[in-house]
């Protein structure tokens, strides 16, 4: 499956720096002037897995892949986004098109880059942002009560579904709140599924902070006056460690107290705010790690490879990846009992190894 998370902000708060650190080699430009981003780039970044390459060994595979996500640089939005402000109606068409919303919120001080607000205040940006896409979504929500008009008349269930949905969502939007905070069954999400709501995206608080940032309480205090959650990186040390071998890299982040590389925290958070995980295959020809959302059945996460898979879904063999390891071969652990044959309830688990059985 594919994922897509689109990195928004204000003008000036590291966006296009971050995501040039992120997806190592790409041209991105970030400058210090606002819209320097007018095209929304585009770069893919594997996910690590340090499964991977065990099995690929075991397996002796020709090649491993791991799997993907995509990360979008949307340019900056200022105040009157919604209305067209800043190319604002573009730029908010190209986050309609993500998965998710990294959020990127400047803490970091720096004389020499101009804040387009004219001060470092992180939660008044998360506000302005927010505002923009509330209003560009009640936008899109009273159009399409609009056209429901003539449905409605017509005694479709199916359209009442709709109505209902858009109104409770309507609500929040006019109380200032996002469209993900208004209670709706499963019918009604399913029903407005296509709408592309904004505010209904999942969104990860990212605070661009400098490296000292990054382990300092005062950040902690300021970040705990919000209700939002927020993952520490440093656009500029990451771009600095892009530089190094793993080895250097992994000195200079034990050196900082950091544990982890801004990318692999954002890639986790990512996994974890969109509720999804990874099942694997392995063989001479590949081993690879396919993406699924977390209780996806066997059916489900076999259509991911191709959809004849879920249509002609048999069954499954499965095995945990540290259970097939140990046994250094499919065939010994299927010796050894440890391979189980699934059905088409079975929920998948991250980290099984998987062989499906189906029929076209």
């Amino acid at each position: 499956m594919s994922l897509k998370i689109g990195i928004v902000g204000l003008p000036n708060v590291g966006k296009s720096t971050l995501f040039n650190a992120l997806v190592k080699g790409s041209h991105a430009e970030a400058a210090n002037y606002p819209f320097c981003t007018i095209e929304p780039n585009v770069g893919i970044v594997e996910v690590p897995d340090h499964r991977l390459k065990p099995l690929a060994e075991m397996s002796k595979s020709k090649k491993i892949v791991p799997a993907v996500i995509e990360f979008v640089d949307i340019a900056g939005l200022v105040r009157g986004a919604s209305k067209g402000e800043g190319l604002g109606n573009k730029f908010l068409a190209a986050i309609r098109e993500c998965d998710a919303i990294g959020m990127v919120v400047r803490f970091f001080e720096d004389s020499n880059v101009v804040h387009v607000e004219g001060k470092i205040d992180p939660f008044d940006d998360i506000k302005t942002i927010e505002t923009e896409l509330q209003l560009a979504d009640i936008s899109t929500v009273e159009k399409r009560l609009y056209s429901l008009e003539k449905e409605l008349k017509s005694g479709s269930k199916e359209s009442k579904l709709v109505h209902l949905g858009l109104q409770k969502i309507k609500d929040k939007l006019y109380a200032g709140e996002n469209a993900r905070e208004a209670k709706l069954d499963d019918t009604e999400k399913e029903a407005l599924r296509g709408l592309g709501l904004m505010t209904q995206k999942p969104i990860i608080y990212i605070a661009n902070c400098s490296e000292e940032q990054l382990v300092s309480k005062s950040v902690s205090q300021l970040a705990s006056k919000s209700a939002a959650e927020f993952l520490r990186i440093s656009a500029k040390l990451e771009a600095e460690l892009n530089e190094l071998n793993d080895e250097e890299k992994a000195e200079y982040l034990d050196t900082l107290g950091v544990k982890e590389t801004g990318l692999n925290q954002l890639i986790e958070e990512s996994y974890k705010t969109l509720g999804l995980q990874t099942y694997l295959t392995t063989g001479e020809m590949e081993t690879r790690a396919w993406t699924i959302h977390q209780g996806d059945t066997a059916p489900k996460a076999a259509g991911v490879i191709h959809t004849d898979f879920e249509h002609g879904f048999i069954a499954a063999e499965i095995i945990p990846w540290q259970d097939l390891y140990a046994q250094g071969s499919w065939s010994a652990a299927k010796a050894h009992g440890l391979v189980r044959t699934e059905g088409k309830t079975y929920v998948m688990k991250d980290g099984d190894v998987v062989l499906f059985r189906f029929n076209v």
